[in-house]
């Protein structure tokens, strides 16, 4: 029996070893007990894989941008917003690292209209979903005309959002307006009450009462906080707890903010949040994650001048994505370079060629299982195989 069975093995063993050769993977099982294990650590709650993680996008950059109130620059250079290779490679990147869309920044502008459009195609092409949000303000911080406020969400509504690369809740596409809290509340129930039956405008206000003042009018807050340092500022949990409270008893839709890390000094800021080697945001996602949101708002995949940005860059590669993956437990994709030329159509020679291996490694296998066979064969009658 002892023999037959090492016959035996040795047939496994060779036809694995041929199957490995061919490039056809085989699992066999050790005859060893598997080593114990120490428990893996705790670690903080994150979001179901199921809540929508999207990032803040910004469409703005030209290639004269990266000469301006940059620290850092982005991995694949100084890029144009109107460039349809990086908005794709971009899109291919947050994918690898489960986000699932952007929030794309917009006003209506001509270049903007370009650009929106632009990312509209690469987003269809990767299956990739947008988000709107809208800059009420202007580069000074003062609101914008609310006539021309509600101009451009009109436009959005009727030229944009019923593509449908938009995400959308109970049909709806998904609309942010940044600085509502600039506004008074006739001057935004003028902007909603438009829109509002075909489409979703959440509020960015800062804190419950703000919100509050606007809830009848708006369909929830995305609360765009890029500046907290969480390592110091005790009152964060409860304040996204307490927004997230009465979002909810509005039964209205709630985005909760994380961020990377920040300095602004660059553009007239003082405060700095240190990213602490991926830590800063760890800490705000569970955060985020455990103020109950409909969806986790990333600021940002690419504001440089404020330095949240996650998009790879030369001073911190791809640390934030690297973390991302595992907070958010997504594989990492190889994602192709923006030039790079499309990948060639698959060709059915190889699977043809490895199934001609298959079938030379079996008659291979099945020769060595008859020469052990043989050999054991000559042992058990008391003869010895002759060798020449």
């Amino acid at each position: 029996m002892m023999a037959g069975n090492q016959a035996r093995r040795i047939w496994v063993l060779g036809l694995c070893g041929m199957l490995a050769a061919c490039g056809i993977g085989v699992g066999i099982a050790a005859s060893a007990p598997a080593a114990r294990t120490a428990p893996a650590p705790r670690q903080a709650p994150a979001a179901s894989p199921a809540t929508p993680l999207f990032a803040y996008y910004y469409i703005w950059f030209s290639r004269s941008s990266w000469s301006r109130a940059k620290k850092d620059l982005p991995l694949i250079g100084g890029y144009s917003s109107s460039d349809p290779a990086v908005l794709r490679h971009q899109i291919q990147q947050a994918k690898s690292a489960g986000i699932g869309g952007f929030i794309v920044s917009w006003k209506d502008t001509p270049l903007n209209d370009v650009r929106l459009r632009l990312l509209m195609t690469a987003a269809a092409q990767e299956h990739f979903k947008l988000a709107m949000i809208y800059q009420g303000l202007d580069f000074y911080r003062h609101p914008l005309p609310v006539s021309k406020v509600a101009a451009d969400f009109v436009k959005f509504r009727d030229e944009f959002a019923p593509s449908p690369v938009f995400f959308r809740v109970d049909g709806k596409p998904l609309t942010i307006w940044s600085g509502t809290w600039a506004f008074s509340y006739d001057e935004v129930a003028q902007v909603t009450r438009a829109v509002r039956p075909g489409m979703l405008v959440l509020c960015t206000e800062k804190n419950v009462a703000g919100f509050d003042r606007v809830a009848s009018i708006t369909d929830g807050d995305a609360y765009y906080w890029s500046s907290v340092n969480p390592a110091t500022q005790t009152g964060y949990q409860a304040k996204l707890d307490q927004m997230s409270q009465a979002v909810h008893r509005e039964g209205k839709y709630w985005i909760a903010p994380l961020a990377p890390g920040f300095d602004a000094r660059m553009v007239g800021g003082e405060r700095i949040v240190p990213r602490n080697d991926g830590q800063t945001l760890r800490t705000e996602y569970a955060t985020a994650a455990r103020s109950s949101p409909n969806m986790l708002g990333l600021i940002s995949w690419n504001e440089f001048s404020e330095n949240s940005h996650v998009e790879p860059s030369k001073h911190y590669g791809y640390q934030s994505l690297d973390v991302l993956r595992t907070l958010h437990g997504t594989p990492a994709p190889n994602p192709a370079s923006p030039t790079s030329s499309p990948a060639p159509a698959l060709s059915p020679w190889p699977n043809v060629l490895r199934l001609s291996a298959f079938a030379l490694a079996l008659v291979a296998a099945v020769a060595l299982l008859s020469y052990a066979r043989r050999r054991h064969s000559h042992r058990r009658s008391g003869h010895r195989p002759i060798h020449r």
